[in-house]
């Protein structure tokens, strides 16, 4: 496509040269016609969070996002740019992305009044017109707005009042785009106050000196709530300034927050099939919905979407080396590979007092153990529902749908699995629990001849019952072993304590 080359090839081609705020609402009203889907792979927000960040820009508003960690507001700011137009005219050589029409700049009015309508352009793409700064407390205004810069004042041979002495900072760098600073209570207050003519009068003044340079910017903020920490705040007067404040917020159904990590999470493995059953997808993001009601965790500081990605791959990293030591093909997760999800959790929950008394590894499994409890009930008939007991009648075996299975291990017999044993070795072990394949496959509905699969989800039956305490598991050196839950209380290991204290 041949583009005007010069400011008067521009004027002629009749090219109209519009504000940031007034371009992207061009683009966005066209693409809301066309029905064209404005943010993709940002899930959960289909119904709360894009809709507000709409309207903000049909009301050309600056924007805070507001929320705790890992709510993709980053990622949201970061897709702002595809509302611009995908390329714009400014003068050649400008430090400020100038509009030939309306040059800011000493140097370019100068140009101008010098060359007129032969001054040159260049077409800027909509990948160089976003600009990101995190906030951190060294910050300076010298960063974000400029300063004089003697060196150049002395090279040039210019008074420090002379406007070209000016380094310019990344805010009128970002002249006719979006600016966007992430984590803005970090910022100083002094250097937030900074920022109240950029907001009001889209204006920048450097050393007080009597030059006026006009913005065109939107300004977008992303900030954690005032109270998520100590290390600062965000100022009432700059909030004040801020057109819009959109709360973001944490997937609130499971099946957005699996269909998340699918998204996210390094999962396919180049040698091997990697097969996950739903039921272990829901289970890790049971995890996070677990930790983020647990009154061991520091509800104030979040529990990141990146807690269940690190931990899903995490999962299949361990069902890999499995498959990698065994020469097995296939990756499947097994229920006793979830204690290694750990090392994904001890560093991402922020634990209160309590928490910390108990210690992280011992809340981690506790989520553990929650998460399997809950996704089981999904599936499978409560274990804890009890059958009425008539007059007269005494100690009874246990005649539920699970009677068959604790009677067996109540009779003195358990079961012994690791990580790290042969396919077949595991499938034998399981088998051995009378009943246990039946009822893993009427309710999970998997076929016989899925061997691996249905394995793991009679190690899942299993773990589930040892969850609702019907039966004890004891982990010594990476081997679970399941046993009578009697007999568990008397020697005082496989006893499910711990989770059912946190």
């Amino acid at each position: 496509m041949n583009r005007p080359k010069t400011i008067a090839e521009l004027r002629q081609s009749g090219y109209k040269v519009l504000t940031v705020k007034d371009e992207i609402r061009k683009n966005l009203v066209e693409k809301l016609r066309r029905k064209d889907h404005l943010f993709p792979g940002i899930i959960g927000y289909d119904k709360t969070v894009i809709p507000a960040i709409v309207n903000s820009l049909l009301a050309k508003h600056d924007i805070l996002l507001l929320g705790l960690r890992g709510q993709a507001k980053s990622r949201l700011v970061r897709m702002l740019p595809s509302l611009l137009d995908e390329y714009v005219p400014i003068i050649k050589g400008s430090e400020l992305n100038e509009n030939p029409f309306k040059p800011v700049t000493k140097r370019s009015i100068e140009v101008i009044q010098e060359h007129g309508d032969a001054v040159e352009i260049e077409w800027l793409h909509r990948d160089q017109r976003f600009s990101e700064k995190l906030a951190t407390p060294d910050v300076t205004i010298a960063d974000l707005i400029g300063d004089i810069d003697p060196i150049k004042a002395a090279t040039q041979r210019l008074h420090y009042a002379h406007e070209g002495a000016i380094h310019f900072g990344i805010i009128p760098r970002t002249n006719r785009g979006i600016f966007a600073i992430n984590e803005l209570p970090d910022l100083q207050p002094r250097i937030q106050v900074g920022l109240f003519n950029i907001m009001e009068e889209k204006d920048i003044q450097i050393r007080g000196f009597n030059i006026r340079i006009p913005l065109d910017l939107l300004i977008v903020f992303t900030a954690n709530p005032e109270d998520y920490t100590n290390r600062g705040n965000l100022i009432t007067p700059l909030k004040d300034r801020i057109d819009s404040q959109i709360h973001t917020h944490y997937p609130r159904t499971l099946e957005e927050a699996v269909s998340i990590t699918e998204q996210e999470a390094w999962i396919n493995r180049e040698e091997r099939k990697v097969v996950i059953p739903q039921y272990f997808k829901e289970i890790v993001e049971q995890i996070a919905f677990e930790a983020r009601k647990s009154e061991y965790v520091d509800q104030k500081s979040g529990v990141s979407a990146r807690l269940t990605i690190s931990a899903m791959e995490n999962l299949v990293s361990n069902a890999e080396r499995r498959a990698i030591m065994l020469n097995d093909p296939c990756v499947v997760p097994r229920i006793c590979d979830l204690q290694y999800t750990l090392p994904s959790m001890t560093g991402k929950v922020e634990l209160v007092f309590e928490g910390e008394q108990e210690g992280a590894l011992k809340v981690g499994k506790a989520l553990l153990g929650k998460a399997v409890r809950s996704v089981f009930q999904h599936y499978f008939p409560d274990p804890l529902q009890r059958r009425p007991k008539h007059q007269g009648e005494g100690k009874q075996k246990d005649d539920s749908e699970y009677g068959k299975i604790v009677n067996w291990f109540e009779a003195g017999n358990k079961v012994e699995i690791s990580d790290d044993v042969p396919f077949e070795a595991y499938r034998r072990e399981l088998e051995r629990v009378p009943s246990l394949m039946e009822i893993t496959k009427k309710h999970l509905k998997i076929a016989t001849d899925n061997v691996r699969e249905l394995a793991s989800a009679m190690e899942f039956v299993l773990d589930a019952l040892h969850q609702c305490s019907k039966i004890a598991k004891d982990e010594v050196d990476h081997i679970t072993a399941y046993k009578d839950m009697v007999g568990s209380i008397f020697t005082g290991k496989g006893i499910n304590i711990e989770e059912e204290e946190i």
